[in-house]
């Protein structure tokens, strides 16, 4: 019957029989796309839950099964060349592979992903998981493949051992960032958004933790590239942990002779007179406290004044506004503020030494 009507359109049998294939495969690939987009849209009508994930996976399968019934059904159905045959059974068996491979790895991905969204800490540590099962599943399934068509792979395997050798020395620095990124991600010290210090000196805010390196914006507003290995073996200090609200301690010196109980009060009138103004970044509670620390300086009294800030950045401008504020009360109130100063004495040895003429007068 499909002979009589490929010589009723005058094409001959291999011409007719590649036709026919296709037409199979485009249509095969036409209705799987229609399932595929259909299931999804179902998977959207339930919103984080395990039908999601059941219809996330059963979107994927109309295609591929689809293509491969189709295929099949097309080396059953048409008298093929030998030639033909022998191709098409090879595709068919890898495709089979393929398939067979595809579907797990879809189901870990799909449960990956949905533990990842219990948190964006979870979501950084399931992306790399995500990528090795991707490349796991593929490497077996390519493996089979080529040793199931006759292809050897023992050359294959010599080179890459010989090979993997000198990448590994090559890409060293590379390597050595990316496990530490995977480290900085599942450990999480930082997070996007973090103020972080490093003893090395950087500092700034983290605006991204990548694969090599991490991103931090200075204060002047400049980029600064950390590599992943020299940030895990570095201490960091955290200002946003365990929590943004940061104490503060600015340094009032005083002259001495000054009452200490009077300079307390002072500082912590001008502390809650701005915490009741608003001013910006300055929080109220917990409440300020003066301190006479750290105490007997050389040439004055030192104070601290303690309260807390709003998050990191907050600091410098309450830190200028409070100093003016001081400033404008000591001068109200007749504090004084001392610069340093040294008082040198001598004797009369030091100008009369012995054996010696010191000057004359």
């Amino acid at each position: 019957m499909l002979q009589d009507l490929a010589r009723t359109l005058h094409l001959s049998p291999s011409v007719f029989y590649t036709i026919a294939i296709a037409l199979l495969l485009l249509s095969a690939l036409i209705l799987g796309f229609v399932l595929n987009r259909l299931l999804h849209h179902w998977s959207k009508e339930f919103k984080n839950g395990w039908r999601e994930m059941i219809f996330a996976l059963l979107e994927s399968l109309p295609l591929p099964l689809l293509f491969l019934a189709a295929l099949y059904a097309g080396m059953e159905l048409l008298t093929l060349p030998r030639e033909y045959e022998r191709i098409g059974s090879k595709l068919l068996f890898a495709l089979v592979i393929l398939v067979i491979f595809y579907f797990p790895a879809k189901v870990l991905i799909l449960f990956l992903r949905r533990v990842g969204q219990r948190g964006p800490g979870l979501e950084r540590v399931t992306q790399p998981a995500v990528f090795l099962i991707r490349a796991l599943f593929a490497l077996l399934a390519v493996i089979i493949v080529l040793e199931n068509l006759g292809i050897s792979l023992t050359a294959v395997w010599t080179t890459l051992g010989v090979g993997s050798v000198a990448v590994a020395l090559a890409l060293q620095e590379t390597l050595s960032n990316f496990f530490a990124g995977i480290y900085l991600m599942a450990d999480r010290p930082i997070s996007p958004g973090d103020y972080i210090k490093l003893d090395s000196g950087q500092e700034g805010f983290v605006v991204r933790l990548g694969w090599r390196s991490t991103t931090l914006r200075s204060q002047s507003n400049n980029i600064v590239f950390v590599p992943n290995a020299t940030l895990a073996k570095s201490v960091i200090t955290n200002y946003s942990l365990p929590e943004l609200r940061v104490s503060l301690s600015v340094p009032v010196r005083v002259a001495y002779g000054t009452q200490p109980a009077r300079v307390e009060k002072v500082l912590l009138e001008v502390a809650q007179e701005a915490a009741r103004e608003g001013l910006e970044g300055l929080l109220s509670e917990p409440a300020p406290t003066v301190r006479l620390i750290p105490g007997f300086g050389d040439s004055s009294l030192d104070f601290s004044l303690n309260l807390h800030v709003r998050r990191f950045e907050d600091q410098y401008l309450v830190q200028s506004e409070l100093r003016k504020r001081i400033l404008a009360r000591f001068e109200k109130e007749g504090i004084v503020m001392p610069f340093p100063t040294r008082t040198v004495m001598l004797d009369k040895w030091s100008w009369d030494p012995p054996g010696g003429s010191g000057p004359k007068t």
